[in-house]
């Protein structure tokens, strides 16, 4: 039986198994029990899965120092982000609450019996509900905000679909850690068996999507990884969706107005956008548009200055290691790109490595010169005219996010270039830097594919879209009715006869 274990980033040596793999016999009573636990959340309605997702961000706050202690070790991100991040999850799951209280999730809609000009129309009743037990895999560079107690999890559970949680092997003892935290508290607010469950092991995640009452995925991670996946659940004689967040190169441009006022504080936040969490964020700017002349060498220069001063944590496992090396040695390697920043050599043990940006001209530039490097790591492209630019702009894959930084009397540009990312992008981001996704109602994280393979956002209010079904009741008896679509019971907003109605104060639950 194969042992789980993770790997000390600062040092390079293994730690101490945590788990074994789980056999395919594992992952079918696990799954089974999820199955089993469906009807009691739907059953505890909105309010008590409210009341659930308060009870595990108090118990994810009271555990902080054994969490941030276990992740520290096995992904080397150091405690100071690693504790934002927990705050970050534990306000997720109590966000989520609101969401389910608040109820617009739900699209309430009704539509009473009469006469249409097409015709009588029955009595029809609408709203989304969940789909089932689902599979959420973990993420390598968010331990806590996207891995076992993560947005996926609060949204799914917010819903009322267990969650089956594939453990990151990245960090094995930080997942189990999570999980049975989380466990113990859902056992102390009443829940049955089987409102999480977690795997450990490759072969048992390719078994966790194949299952049969598995009725999604939530993953985040790389695009072989997220194809290994959907292969598997290609082959399933029931499909179901697949949400992945998978890559992005996130471009960022900067006009020449932009350049010429503040040049050298562009170039100063893009520093530190880069080398933020070692670069090791979904929506690290990878490829920066600077306008050639004085303007844009003043940013660069900044650039440089401040990235041979940073001071970087090491990267989260052997295989980003290994392969922040092919990537930097392969652009080394081409004539006609190069290196214009380097920061501090790092120490020699653990998977530490420099950061570097490179340069290369607009002319230069093909589709094969730029891939996502997880990584400190950035190109800078050197542009000439506006028409240069959006000739370029379609080199790049399309992303989770497309950064403007705009000057004074760029308006008309400034429409253009939204044009542009609209396109192209889930989030654009004026005058500031991709990294950092707030959670919140307007948040979108998604985007076009490569950055995504689903129309959906992974954060904010609708990242519960994912986990839900629409149905209509078409002259049901209100006994069979869901709570929120009988008569006399506006507890959530809903649409009637075309006419949004909005519950008063003492209507919430």
């Amino acid at each position: 039986m194969t042992t789980i274990a993770g790997t000390n980033p600062y040092t390079g040596v293994r730690l101490d198994p945590v788990a074994e793999e789980d056999s395919p016999f594992d992952v079918d009573r696990i799954v089974e029990s999820a199955g089993k636990a469906f009807s009691y959340l739907e059953s505890i309605g909105r309010t008590g899965r409210a009341g659930l997702l308060h009870v595990l961000a108090d118990s994810l706050d009271l555990n902080a120092e054994e969490l941030i202690k276990a992740a520290d070790e096995e992904t080397g991100i150091g405690p100071a982000r690693l504790t934002g991040e927990l705050k970050r999850a534990s306000y997720q799951m109590r966000f989520f609450a609101e969401v389910l209280l608040e109820g617009s999730y739900l699209e309430a809609t009704i539509d009473t019996a009469g006469d249409t000009p097409m015709g009588p129309r029955p009595d029809l009743r609408r709203i989304l509900q969940p789909i089932g037990p689902v599979a959420v895999f973990g993420s390598s560079n968010f331990p806590f905000a996207f891995s076992v107690i993560g947005g996926d999890t609060a949204s799914a559970l917010a819903t009322g679909c267990p969650v089956v949680l594939k453990a990151h092997s990245s960090h094995p003892r930080t997942s189990k850690i999570s999980y049975d935290i989380m466990a113990a508290a859902t056992t102390n607010y009443g829940a049955p068996e089987g409102i999480l469950g977690i795997v450990f092991g490759q072969k048992a995640g390719t078994a966790l999507v194949s299952h049969p009452l598995i009725q999604a995925v939530g993953f985040t991670g790389s695009l072989g990884g997220g194809a290994a996946l959907m292969e598997a659940i290609s082959r399933r004689p029931q499909p179901i969706p697949f949400y992945g967040e998978l890559s992005s190169l996130n471009p960022l441009i900067v006009t020449p107005n932009a350049a010429s006022e503040r040049g050298a504080d562009i170039g100063a936040g893009l520093a530190t956008s880069i080398t933020t969490s070692a670069g090791q964020l979904c929506t690290k700017p990878g490829i920066v548009f600077v306008p050639q002349g004085d303007d844009g060498d003043i940013l660069v220069s900044r650039l440089a200055d401040d990235l041979a001063v940073s001071t970087v944590s090491p990267l989260l496992n052997r295989r980003i290691f290994e392969s922040y090396a092919a990537i930097t040695g392969a652009l080394e390697d081409q004539n006609h790109v190069e290196r214009v920043a380097t920061g501090k050599s790092p120490a020699e043990e653990g998977f530490r490595v420099t950061p570097v940006v490179y340069s290369i001209d607009v002319s230069r530039l093909r589709r094969e010169t730029v891939e996502e490097c997880f990584g400190p790591s950035a190109i800078i492209v050197r542009y000439g005219t506006l028409p240069d630019l959006e000739l370029a702009l379609p080199m790049i894959e399309d992303s989770l996010t497309m950064t403007v930084h705009l000057g004074d009397g760029d308006d008309d540009l400034a429409r253009r270039l939204t044009e542009l990312g609209r396109a192209r992008a889930g989030r654009i981001i004026y005058n500031g830097y991709p990294t950092g996704v707030s959670v919140s109602w307007a948040q979108t994280h998604g985007g076009p594919w490569p950055s995504t393979n689903s129309l959906h956002t992974s954060v904010g209010a609708t990242a519960v879209r994912r986990f839900l079904r629409p149905v209509t009741y078409q002259d049901a008896p209100g006994s069979v009715l869901p709570d929120e679509l009988k008569d006399g019971n506006l507890t959530v907003p809903t649409r009637v006869n075309g006419q949004l109605n909005l519950p008063q104060p003492s209507a919430q639950p």
